[in-house]
């Protein structure tokens, strides 16, 4: 009769154990669904721009839209998952997707476009911080390790078949669809998400440990759009004074923030943003860096997308393929970094940062007057993807290494929304440099190729400043192995 009651307690054991798998395996094909729309939208910009008639500018808003939504609302996403359950908060952040998703692909004209883009970027917000939550509530150990190892490797994964899906479904022109397939894709896989996940989790109870900080949302928000947006059009209407003084009245905007964060902390409130976590340690280098990495990928990705299609003539499916070994590489040295000797760690940000800048002085050499590279241009896209990722993928990590445990979700989020905010941020002002330079008189190849030599090699200027801001990273991580 024991050895029956045993068999039974391991057979229900290992049946919870096997739905909890499933559970996370739909939790991830959201997670996958989310990151690709960051990257698979570049390689259509080209096609979207002719199809709809838009402007440059409009292109930038169509990537940074989703970006910047997405980023703005992750903090909030993830106390609403605190306040309203967080299975319950992911299901709505999937089925607006999916929403968002069918807009964007019916879109008839470029403003119907971005706004959809933003009500996709809102829905992601809404969605992916639940998924880290649910792995640090639900595993433990062991089993813990291996869930947060394949929720990292698909978001490398995602990040790699961007490029490549996006590439194909413009290609393939299905069903003479051009474009549209790249965000009607995303409706079958939030169809199923929406139908099996409320059968493989079971629904939380909200802990409505912290409130929601509205005052300091509705300082935040306008802020970075009385910045950003103006950036992407400003190049397009020849800078007129209503966008300097957007910007303007943005940056202002920020005292304003900082001290709506400070009264809600003082009134016993949770702000978007405490102030306390910027005393830890390594958080303001590793935020610096971050920032400044970011913000060289995002502009790196949109302009280098636009060159490859509209100056060098390259197919959809051409340009992404381009990008894959890019990719690719991003995501195995994302992937096996702590492979490398533990007393060489501290130094890869600075180092991988150092040498990825190389790498985009090689590209815009071979790029230079309307060149394609050739094999060296692999070699160089290489180079760039694998060491941005053994300069990124320790970064929050090491960001994080000093501060107290009561402040790491603070700093995490802060880390994370910088993370995010810098890509948008890297499209408008490198997508606007690169616009404005190609938009000279002069054959398409060889303008696009000046603009895209001077735009790279802004962005390796940029980070050779970030290497030289995560210098400090390396003290405060050596600091914090030997106490």
């Amino acid at each position: 009769m024991t050895a029956i009651s045993e068999d039974v307690v391991t057979f229900g054991g290992e049946a919870r154990d096997r739905a909890r798998w499933v559970m996370l395996i739909v939790l991830l094909c959201g997670q996958f669904m989310a990151l690709l729309d960051v990257t698979v939208v570049n390689v259509a910009m080209p096609t979207i721009g002719r199809s709809l008639h838009a402007s440059g500018a409009e292109l930038q808003l169509v990537i940074a839209g989703y970006t910047v939504s997405y980023a703005m609302l992750l903090i909030t996403g993830a106390r609403l998952g605190d306040l309203f359950g967080r299975r319950r908060m992911f299901l709505l952040g999937v089925a607006g997707f999916t929403l968002a998703s069918l807009l964007c692909g019916l879109a008839p004209d470029i403003g119907v476009l971005i706004a959809a883009r933003f009500v996709q970027g809102a829905g992601a917000a809404a969605m992916m911080p639940q998924i880290m939550t649910v792995i640090q509530l639900r595993f433990s150990g062991a089993a813990r390790a291996r869930a947060l190892s394949a929720y990292t490797a698909v978001l490398s994964s995602g990040f790699v078949a961007g490029q490549v899906i996006g590439g194909v479904l413009v290609t393939a022109d299905l069903f003479g669809e051009s474009w549209r397939p790249v965000f009607l894709v995303n409706v079958p896989i939030g169809l199923a998400v929406l139908l099996v996940l409320p059968r493989v989790m079971e629904a939380d109870v909200p802990s409505r440990s912290k409130r929601l900080d509205l005052p300091g949302l509705l300082v935040a928000v306008p802020a970075v759009c009385l910045v950003v947006l103006p950036l992407m059009l400003g190049h397009q209407e020849h800078w007129p004074a209503w966008s300097l003084a957007c910007i303007g009245l943005g940056l202002a905007l920020v005292p304003v923030f900082l001290y709506t964060e400070r009264l809600v902390a003082s009134r016993g409130g949770h702000p978007l943003l405490s102030l306390s976590v910027f005393r830890s340690p390594g958080l303001l280098p590793g935020l610096a860096t971050m920032t400044l990495l970011m913000v060289t990928y995002g502009g790196f990705l949109f302009s280098f997308a636009i060159h490859l299609q509209a100056g060098l003539g390259d197919s959809a499916l051409r340009a992404g393929l381009t990008c894959a070994p890019c990719a690719a590489a991003f995501g195995l040295c994302g992937y096996f970094w702590r492979r490398l000797p533990a007393s060489w760690h501290p130094l890869l940000t600075v180092c991988g940062a150092a040498v990825a800048a190389c790498g985009y002085l090689s590209l815009a050499a071979l790029l230079r007057g309307g060149g394609s590279g050739g094999g060296l241009l692999q070699v160089s896209l290489v180079l760039i993807g694998g060491f941005l990722a053994v300069a990124f993928s320790p970064l929050v990590t090491q960001a994080l290494v000093r501060v107290p445990l009561h402040q790491a979700a603070d700093a995490s989020g802060l880390l994370t929304t910088a993370m995010q905010l810098s890509q948008a941020v890297g499209v408008a002002v490198f997508g606007s440099l690169f616009l404005t330079l190609d938009a000279r008189p002069g054959g398409a190849a060889v303008v696009s190729g000046h603009a895209v030599f001077v735009t790279l090699a802004a962005i390796a200027a940029t980070l050779v400043c970030g290497a030289f801001a995560a210098l400090p990273l390396v003290r405060a991580v050596r600091t914090a192995g030997t106490e």
